[in-house]
């Protein structure tokens, strides 16, 4: 349950914000707080005088019970005063612990981040001079930069004048540079822009506590598919960290294509990319490591395997019903292609890659290896396959094709382990796989051990599988395909009408997928969430629209885990798209904007869930 406080020391009835102005100046409307809501409220001198009107955002930000502009909420306690003083971007002051050497670098990153950020507030407007300077005091007391299931990410935020009341102290507690990145974060969102004065303004008074529920918060992205530009995915990223997700699960090859350069493998790239473009180098990755890195959020790497083959791999000789034809008789969707476990190459291909693979991405401490949707009838149609198993004195049954499933799975990660040895007293890296047959009683216990193995779950939320693997003392990560994932609803592409898991799913939807509800008396088995994209229909030019604000509603799930539904956050979510519009991510609208005018007025019943 959430624990939140939030405190207005002065008469906030007296707030108004203008809508709109005459072209002569003189503003006509602006806004008043009744009943915890921002209402339109025509301005006059007697009653609602110009002088003391405010911007939309600081009537959002001081109105009402809740956190204010924030997202996601907060999950501590909250305590803002309403009121606000001018402050001059250039004259923003970062201060932190010099003898946490290794933070150096990213501190730096994040102080001209953060810097951008409060110009970028001003929406191209010409600021006005002069406004109290702000002086940031982070202090972390560990400089480790390991991000998994135990590190810390909590923080304390508290703002207030300077002891000689010339400028404004900001000042951020954290154990690690996470938490301080993340209250970093909470810090921007309490800057905004005055659009009556063109000043940037900060709340003069604050103290928040915060931590999130869950420690997997995350986005999981195909680029296969269809290719996404790099700049695409720094975006994506940015974005990420603005709402405080701090999982990028890179589903980076699969049948379609195979865009990551491999130099000890080349004929994967050469033959498996759409084109000498469509590439990630090993630079390209590290950099995009680095700069995930610097705003929070650690990138797990996913090699599909052994289904979801193709482009590339068919050159190499290693693959079965590569391109098969009906297509719908050997896999999902085109092109077929699953590798061929009896092929010895094929697990020395894969050491290679996952060599290679372990450098670019800086060794990261999780690995998944895909496993989903593999056809045992693609590998029955292979009669090298089916002499190899009658080799092995096997049957051509499914418990058959099981146990060629299950050794694969324990050669290929016997090679990744070779590629990752582990040091004295250390424990294996966690490996996470999709739910399949193979995830499934009685293979499950048979082969995947519960110490070992994380299973993403892609099924529905009351699918009886996830209470099995709760059950038998799985961790799981949830993306359940009925709430979280964002290409569903879309016309369909390989038949008519929509796609396989339409309809839509809207922001609310996601907002509502309660992780706790699902796990019941085993939710501490569930480490959180990735909503995830398949690319099939998308691209970096629709990449955004996509994502954004649904993802945002994932992202307060997880780090707010909030007890109260949908109703209650509309109207900073409303905001919320506001300010990813402003940092230049295309997020897709989702309401008139007279909605955002007009707050409650827009919902059934229009009380905006509030009795």
């Amino acid at each position: 349950m959430n624990q939140i406080r939030f405190l207005v020391v002065a008469a906030i009835g007296l707030f108004v914000c203008i809508g709109t102005v005459h072209s002569e100046g003189e503003s006509v409307w602006g806004y008043q707080c009744q009943n915890d809501r921002c209402v339109k409220t025509a301005i006059s001198e007697e009653s609602f005088p110009l002088a003391k009107a405010i911007s939309l955002p600081a009537c959002r930000l001081f109105c009402g019970s809740g956190a204010g502009l924030l997202w996601p909420q907060p999950t501590g306690a909250i305590v803002v005063e309403n009121e606000l003083g001018h402050i001059d971007p250039d004259q923003v002051w970062f201060q932190w612990d010099e003898k946490l050497h290794q933070l150096a670098g990213l501190w730096e990153a994040n102080k001209e981040r953060f810097r951008k950020q409060l110009k970028t507030r001003a929406q191209g407007s010409t600021l006005k001079s002069g406004g109290k300077a702000v002086r940031i005091k982070i202090n972390v007391t560990d400089d480790s930069l390991t991000l998994n299931y135990e590190t810390d990410e909590s923080y304390s935020l508290t703002i207030g004048a300077s002891s000689s009341g010339g400028e404004l102290e900001a000042t951020i507690q954290a154990k690690t540079f996470f938490g301080g990145r993340h209250g970093l974060e909470t810090l921007s969102q309490l800057v905004l822009f005055d659009d009556i004065r063109n000043e940037l303004q900060m709340v003069v008074s604050a103290r928040i506590s915060d931590t999130p529920a869950f420690p997997h918060r995350g986005l999981a992205l195909d680029t296969s598919r269809n290719f996404i530009d790099l700049e695409s995915l720094r975006r994506t990223i940015d974005g990420m960290a603005m709402v405080k997700l701090n999982v990028f699960h890179w589903h980076i090859t699969d049948s379609q294509s195979f865009p990551l350069v491999i130099k000890s493998r080349p004929t994967l790239h050469t033959f498996g990319a759409y084109s000498r473009r469509d590439v990630y180098t090993a630079e390209d990755v590290r950099q995009l490591v680095q700069y995930a890195l610097e705003r929070g959020i650690r990138i797990i790497p996913e090699l599909d395997a052994p289904a979801h083959v193709g482009e590339g791999w068919e050159k190499l000789g290693v693959t079965a019903c590569f391109n098969y034809q009906p297509w719908e008789n050997y896999c999902v969707e085109p092109p077929c292609g699953q590798l061929n476990p009896t092929k010895d190459a094929v697990y020395d291909i894969l050491e290679d890659v996952y060599r290679e693979m372990n450098a670019m991405f800086n060794r990261s401490d999780l690995f998944h290896m895909g496993g989903d949707e593999v056809s045992i009838r693609c590998w029955n149609a292979t009669s090298n396959i089916q002499s190899w198993m009658s080799g092995q004195e096997w049957g051509l049954q499914e418990v058959d094709f099981m146990k060629l499933w299950n050794y694969f799975q324990t050669e290929a990660l016997r090679r990744l382990d070779k590629t990752f040895p582990q040091g004295t007293g250390e424990k294996q890296r966690p490996i996470v796989m999709w739910t399949s047959k193979l995830t499934e009683s009685p293979y499950l216990e048979q082969y995947l051990n519960k110490d070992r193995y994380i299973i993403q779950v892609w099924t529905t939320r009351n699918d009886s599988k996830v209470a099995n693997l709760l059950e038998k003392g799985y961790r799981l990560i949830m993306s359940n395909y009925d709430a979280l994932y964002l290409d569903c609803g879309f016309a369909g592409w390989v038949t008519d009408g929509s796609n396989w898991c339409a309809p839509y799913i809207g922001w609310q939807k996601v907002y509502n997928n309660d992780l706790m509800a699902i796990g019941g008396p085993y939710a501490q088995q569930i480490l959180g969430g990735e909503a995830a994209l398949w690319t099939e229909q998308s691209d970096s030019y629709t990449l955004d629209n996509r994502l954004w604000p649904r993802l945002s509603a994932h992202a307060e799930r997880l780090w707010s885990n909030p007890r109260t539904g949908w109703q209650m956050a509309e109207s900073r979510m409303l905001i919320h798209r506001e300010r990813l519009i402003e940092e230049g991510i295309a997020a897709n609208s989702i309401q008139p904007k007279w909605c955002l005018q007009n707050e409650a007025n827009c919902p059934i019943g229009g009380d905006g869930g509030r009795s």
